[in-house]
């Protein structure tokens, strides 16, 4: 198998401002995710429902294997993601699952040695860079998990924005059992609860349950299986009643001052909050705030043009 390159994450291809959320047509060519030798309409483990209010789900659909996260189901969430960012009309994201499985993390039999580390290598970056994707996009992603997310699984819930967990969820990084440490899940899970929490689950493969992983901050919510669909649908329809540009914008530079010390992150967060102001959708936010009425987003990158005082 031919080994896979996805090229530079969307962080590197942003434009020159880290807030502006536009990215070249190049480094979002659907070809890039898909695996050597795939064909182009094979997109049937992952599906997609567009909502009329602006929610684009995206559903892993193999719950047959777990909906492990195969090089395969990897190439077709990347394209799935990109396809959806590129829709003018999306501005929130949601990945769910099939089954009772939100995902078990990588197929192991495409780590087996007979494929060699060639494609060992391949499969991780690929792995990698689908979950920067994840963050680097410039509109919201919101897990909605049901179920058991273990190993690359877990890796994807913490790297969304937002994770919304029925009760009955569990949370995994089981690698040792197999003796494979999840080294590359331990990036986004380290990230998101305390180190000697992810120390434990890394160390003891053990599951944590729903609401100790919304203690420790892997999920933002947890709910009753039977209204997981209603509350992700709800937080997802609030995000989308909001200017696109100001989303993205808000995103990238948080992600972004999240990673500095706190002057830094002072000095980003002031320039894009001038940014900010500049734009259409903001100024028609803020009239709109004065005038007592709902505002009318244009979802357009668009400033408004500084008139001097006379």
């Amino acid at each position: 198998m031919d080994k896979l390159r996805f090229g530079t994450t969307l962080a590197r291809v942003l434009h020159k401002a880290a807030y502006a959320p536009i990215i070249s047509q190049r480094s979002l060519h659907l070809s890039k995710w898909r695996r050597a030798g795939e064909s182009a309409d094979k997109t049937d483990i992952v599906l997609r429902h567009d909502l009329e209010f602006g929610v684009t789900i995206l559903t892993l659909n193999n719950p047959a294997k777990r909906n492990a996260l195969s090089s395969e189901m990897m190439g077709n969430l990347g394209n799935a993601l990109i396809a959806a960012y590129k829709t003018p009309e999306t501005k929130v994201i949601i990945v769910k699952a099939e089954g009772k499985v939100f995902s078990a993390g990588h197929d192991l039999r495409q780590l087996v040695a007979e494929n060699g580390r060639d494609m060992h290598r391949a499969i991780f970056e690929q792995c990698s860079e689908m979950m920067k994707l994840v963050q680097d996009l410039p509109i919201p992603v919101i897990a909605q998990v049901n179920g058991l997310a273990t190993a690359a699984g877990c890796q994807l819930v913490a790297s969304c924005d937002i994770a919304i967990a029925s009760e009955n969820s569990r949370f995994a990084t089981p690698g040792v059992h197999v003796g494979l440490f999840c080294s590359t899940p331990a990036v986004a899970v380290g990230r998101s609860v305390p180190r000697k929490v992810a120390m434990e689950m890394l160390f003891t493969g053990e599951p944590i349950s729903a609401q100790e992983a919304l203690l420790y901050g892997l999920v933002s919510r947890v709910t009753p299986e039977d209204k997981l669909e209603d509350t992700t649908l709800s937080i997802a329809a609030k995000i989308a009643s909001k200017s696109r540009p100001v989303i993205s914008m808000g995103k990238a530079t948080f992600n972004k001052q999240m990673t500095m010390d706190r002057d830094g992150a002072y000095c980003v967060t002031t320039d894009t909050m001038v940014e900010n102001t500049s734009l259409v959708d903001c100024q028609e936010g803020i009239n709109a705030f004065i005038e007592k009425r709902e505002p009318s987003w244009t979802n357009k990158y668009q400033q408004v043009v500084n008139k001097p005082k006379e």
